[in-house]
C-alpha cells in the first residue's frame, strides 16, 4: 500500500506537484490525501521522473506540503443519462438545485470511443432558429456547430438564451422533436445567469429535458476547464443512446483561458500569443467528441468571448476549424443601436448551399451580400461628402442597404420582461421572400427606421 502513495513537494496556486518513488499513477488519475479525504487532486502531466503536476481539484485552502496522498486508480466522473435532466450540478456530480442526490450510474469524462468514417454523420439540414440575422446569413445545421462571437457586452449570452428559447422552449411547446434533449455547459460565466436560465427552462416546462454542468468564474482553472468536458460527456451518452442533443456552451474562451491559467503555472514553454502548447490539441479533444453519429445528432451552440474585441486572438483562431457557422457581433453595429449586434459581412455558414437552404435562400443571399459589400464604399463616401452628392445608383444602394440592415434587427423573447416589447419568430420561408422584396426596391419609399426591431414586415411589403 506504501508504493501507492505519493509526497506533496510543493503548491503553485491551482497545480500541486507529488513524488511518486514507485508505482507512478497515469494521466487523469485521482489522488486523494491519505489524512483529509476531501482534499483531490488529478495527475495532470509528468514534471520529472518521479514528479507530477497535479491539479487541485478540491481542498486548496488545507492543503499543505508533505502531505501523502493515494491513489484512487480511477478518473473523475460525471452523471449520465435521464437522472441528469431536470437537474443542475457541478464537476464533482454534487447537485446545486437542492433536490437531492443523484442516481448512480456515471461516466468518465474522459470517455472517449474513436469513430470510423462510416459513424461520422456530416450535417446537411438546416435548422431554423427564427432570428434573421442568422437564418439568413450564418444558418444553422442539425447536427452542426455554431459559434458565437464577441467582445464583452455585446450581448452573446442573450443571443444564446433568446437560440435557447426558440430552439427548445418553443419547439416544446408546439410538441416538436419532444424526444430531444437539451446540455447546458456553463464555464466560467457569472452564476446569475444559469439561475435565470434554470428558471426560464423551469417556467416554460422543459427542464425536465435539459441537463446543466456549471463551473461559475469564481471557481478555480483547473475546475473550469473540466467542466466543459463533463458537458460533453453528458452529451455523448445521450448521442449514443440514440436521442438527439442540443449542446449550449458559455464560453469556449475560458476553456481556453482555464488551460492557459494552468499551463502558466506549471512554466510550460508558450506557443502563439502566449497561450498554453497544447491549445490547439485540447480544443480539438473537445469538438471531436460533440460529433453527430449514425446513431442521433449533436447540435452545437457555443458563445465565444473576443478578448479586446480582437478576432485575430490565437484561441479563437484555434476554434473556427470545428465550426460550421460563425455569428460575429460587432461594436460599430451595436453603438449604431442595431441588435442583434451581428456583422452581417463576417458571419457564414457552409450550409449557404442551394442544395441545403434552398435555390431562392441561396441567390437571395449571394444578391445581399453583394449589396451590402458594394454599400461598404457607399458609406464611406457618406461620410465626406453626404447623401445627397451621391448618384441616384449609390442613393439606391445606400438607401436598401439601410433598409437590410435595419430589417435584420428584431426583438428578442430573453429580454421582453426587461423591455416590455414583445419577441418575434420569422419563418424561414417569410424571411427570404422579405429580403427579396427589399432587394427589388418594394420597400424604397419606407424610411430604413421603420424597420428596427421587428419581426415580419408583410404589412410593409407593396404588392
Amino acid at each position: 500500500m506504501s508504493e501507492m502513495r505519493g509526497t506533496l513537494q510543493a503548491v503553485t496556486g491551482q497545480v500541486a506537484v507529488v513524488r511518486f518513488e514507485h508505482d507512478q499513477p497515469a494521466v487523469h488519475e485521482l489522488l486523494r490525501d491519505s489524512e483529509d479525504n476531501t482534499i483531490v487532486l488529478e495527475v495532470f502531466s509528468s514534471a520529472s521522473e518521479h514528479d507530477f503536476y497535479c491539479l487541485i481539484l478540491d481542498g486548496q485552502n488545507r492543503i499543505q506540503r508533505g502531505a501523502t496522498f493515494v491513489r484512487q486508480h480511477e478518473t473523475l466522473t460525471i452523471p449520465v443519462g435521464k437522472t441528469v435532466l431536470g437537474r443542475v450540478i457541478n464537476v464533482f456530480s454534487e447537485p446545486l438545485d437542492d433536490l437531492g442526490e443523484l442516481g448512480e450510474r456515471s461516466q468518465s469524462v474522459y470517455h472517449y470511443e474513436k469513430r470510423t468514417l462510416s459513424d461520422v454523420v456530416i450535417p446537411e439540414e438546416m435548422m431554423v432558429t427564427g432570428i434573421k440575422a442568422i437564418d439568413f446569413f450564418a444558418p444553422l445545421l442539425k447536427g452542426g456547430k455554431l459559434g458565437l462571437f464577441g467582445g464583452a457586452g455585446l450581448g452573446k449570452t442573450v443571443l444564446l438564451t433568446e437560440l435557447i428559447h426558440n430552439i427548445v422552449i418553443r419547439h416544446r411547446r408546439q410538441k416538436e422533436d419532444q424526444d430531444r434533449v437539451s446540455v447546458f455547459s456553463a464555464v466560467g460565466e457569472r452564476t446569475r445567469e444559469a439561475q435565470e436560465l434554470r428558471e426560464n427552462l423551469a417556467e416554460a416546462g422543459v427542464l425536465e429535458k435539459t441537463a446543466m454542468v456549471l463551473g461559475h468564474m469564481g471557481e478555480n482553472p483547473a475546475i473550469r476547464f473540466r467542466v466543459a468536458l463533463a458537458g460533453a460527456t453528458m452529451a455523448e451518452y445521450f448521442r449514443d443512446h440514440g436521442q438527439d442533443v442540443l449542446f449550449f456552451m458559455d464560453n469556449v474562451y475560458r476553456f481556453a483561458q482555464a488551460g492557459y491559467e494552468l499551463s502558466t503555472l506549471m512554466s510550460a514553454i508558450p506557443s502563439e500569443d502566449g497561450y498554453q502548447p497544447t491549445l490547439s490539441s485540447e480544443i480539438g479533444q473537445l469538438h471531436e467528441r460533440l460529433t453527430s453519429s449514425t446513431q442521433a445528432s449533436i447540435t452545437s451552440v457555443e458563445a465565444v468571448y473576443l478578448p479586446s474585441d480582437d478576432n485575430t486572438d490565437y484561441a479563437v483562431r484555434s476554434l473556427l476549424p470545428y465550426l460550421n457557422s460563425t455569428v460575429v457581433l460587432s461594436r460599430t453595429v451595436y453603438q449604431e443601436g442595431r441588435f442583434p449586434a451581428v456583422d452581417l459581412l463576417a458571419s457564414s455558414s457552409i450550409a449557404l448551399k442551394p442544395q441545403i437552404v434552398g435555390q431562392d435562400h441561396y441567390q437571395t443571399y449571394t444578391a445581399a451580400k453583394q449589396l451590402l459589400e458594394r454599400a461598404k464604399s457607399v458609406d464611406r463616401l457618406v461620410s465626406l461628402i453626404g447623401v445627397g452628392e451621391l448618384s441616384a445608383e449609390d442613393q439606391q444602394i445606400y438607401k436598401r442597404a439601410q433598409l437590410l440592415r435595419n430589417y435584420m434587427t428584431q426583438s428578442f423573447y430573453a429580454v421582453e420582461p426587461q423591455t416590455g416589447v414583445p419577441g418575434a419568430f420569422v419563418p424561414h420561408t417569410t424571411l427570404v421572400k422579405e429580403v427579396a422584396a427589399i432587394l427589388a426596391g418594394k420597400l424604397d419609399e419606407v424610411p430604413p427606421a421603420q424597420l428596427l426591431g421587428r419581426g415580419s414586415i408583410a404589412d410593409l411589403i407593396q404588392a
